[in-house]
């Protein structure tokens, strides 16, 4: 009977013991957030973010074998967990130490005092061991102070990066296995390797050593968000005169006009946008006027009301402006009138600019009248269209009547074909009774201009 006493009193001793630990634990070291640790768990494929959970847990047994266990757990986001075990079993061990203790009259607060000395010690090697840095990767991303340049008329290439960016403290896990997850990641654009800083604003007004810095970046790289920034960067400079100066002396024309040729419709949009900028400049067109008839060409073929041909097609505008290279064009005025027909608004309206350029060139009248044209286009004179559309075509008739009548064409309406343009206007007289009709029009803007005109039939 006094052994089975002396055991239960030495059992109780050790439970006391313990729980002035977790009574110390939970005072002191358990309440210190600056210790937590982070593990890195990449099976967790869940989306959901949880709270974070703290877990202690305090296990005694009736058997001689005694445990205690403290246990920290910190749950993140869905591809990230963060745990960290701590475990002291006092088994034998345990009651081989306290039992001579007990002997020797040891009071309950040295019991305390050791376990958690050693509960400390243990928990502090498993932290030296286990922390370790996150990596950070990604693909293509602009610096933190670099708007986004902009993919149609200034949207970018969407950025995408493999793990949540912030930095992240992971330990590996203790006794889990690390499996790959089968969940098909939803990619668009390919991984960039490396990150790049553009050093400048697209919106920044550069001077001449910048806008060379630039120039040097877009000859060198293969990167297309690199190369669609800098084009960015170098037509919103090419929108100052001074800057058409300094990107043409730079060498900049043949460097940015490079771009046009490569098969990104976005890079192209962004080449003809600063081209366009540039084709202001008097002398700049002198240099730009190599390259017209690859931009026509591809303004052709590209897609039917795309914003790349859209752009291609201010920058023929912008180059058609004076005469002088007008006569490099003329091989297209078929392709012109039948965008004209098939086009959206939008592009009406701009293909009617550039063809009114060509009008009020005497010299390019025959060409003009003599190309074939859909008969279709004689529904450009209806009431439904709003106003802008109505002037253009308006003014377009109204110049290539002028010019049959100057250039004394009427008389040799032999020559041309009754798919001409020449016939839908003058010989049909589809076009001046749809005028006529127009005389009523509700817009007194339209019924001015409708009004002039017919005075000079």
């Amino acid at each position: 009977m006094g052994r089975t006493r002396e055991a239960g009193c030495v059992a109780a001793g050790v439970v006391i013991g313990a729980g002035a630990c977790y009574c110390v634990y939970r005072l002191t070291w358990g309440r210190d957030d600056s210790e937590k640790i982070w593990d890195y768990d990449d099976d967790d494929d869940e989306d959901e973010e949880s709270n974070d959970i703290t877990e202690i847990g305090v296990e005694t047994g009736k058997r001689a074998n005694t445990g205690v266990g403290a246990r920290a757990r910190l749950q993140g986001d869905s591809k990230a967990k963060a745990e960290v075990g701590v475990e002291f079993k006092s088994g034998p061990e345990v009651k081989g130490e306290a039992h001579p203790g007990a002997q020797r009259g040891g009071g309950l607060e040295a019991k305390a005092k050791a376990l958690f000395s050693t509960l400390k010690e243990q928990a502090s090697a498993k932290a030296g061991k286990g922390t370790r840095l996150g990596i950070i990767s990604g693909t293509r991303t602009l610096a933190s102070s670099l708007p986004c340049p902009g993919g149609r008329g200034g949207s970018c290439h969407p950025t995408k990066s493999g793990t949540k960016s912030g930095s992240r403290v992971s330990g590996k896990s203790k006794g889990r296995a690390r499996t790959k997850s089968t969940r098909t990641p939803a990619t668009a654009w390919p991984v960039r390797r490396g990150k790049f800083n553009f050093p400048y604003k697209i919106d920044d007004i550069l001077g001449a050593t910048d806008l060379q810095k630039v120039l040097n970046i877009l000859e060198r790289t293969n990167d297309p968000f690199i190369q669609e920034v800098a084009l960015v960067t170098l037509g919103n400079n090419a929108a100052y005169s001074f800057n058409q100066n300094a990107i043409r002396e730079l060498g900049g024309l043949p460097i940015i006009a490079k771009m046009i040729k490569t098969k990104d419709p976005i890079i192209r949009e962004k080449a003809y946008n600063a081209l366009n900028n540039l084709s202001v400049n008097a002398e700049n067109q002198g240099k730009i006027k190599t390259y017209i008839s690859q931009v026509c060409d591809d303004t052709m073929i590209c897609r039917l009301d795309s914003a790349v041909q859209m752009a291609g097609l201010r920058l023929l505008t912008n180059m058609t402006v004076t005469n002088h290279y007008q006569h490099l064009l003329s091989y297209s005025f078929p392709d012109f009138f039948a965008l004209l027909f098939l086009g959206n608004y939008f592009t009406k309206i701009q293909i009617m600019k550039l063809i009114i350029n060509f009008t009020e060139n005497p010299a390019m009248t025959r060409e003009l009248v003599s190309c074939k044209v859909p008969s279709e286009l004689i529904s450009l004179f209806n009431k439904e269209w709003d106003r802008e559309i109505l002037l253009n075509i308006l003014t377009l008739f109204e110049n290539i009547n002028d010019n049959i009548k100057n250039e004394g064409l009427a008389s040799s309406r032999k020559e041309f074909s009754r798919s001409s343009l020449f016939f839908l206007f003058k010989e049909s007289g589809v076009c001046v009774k749809k005028i006529k009709a127009l005389a009523s029009h509700s817009d007194l803007v339209v019924k001015v201009k409708v009004l002039k005109v017919l005075t000079k039939l």
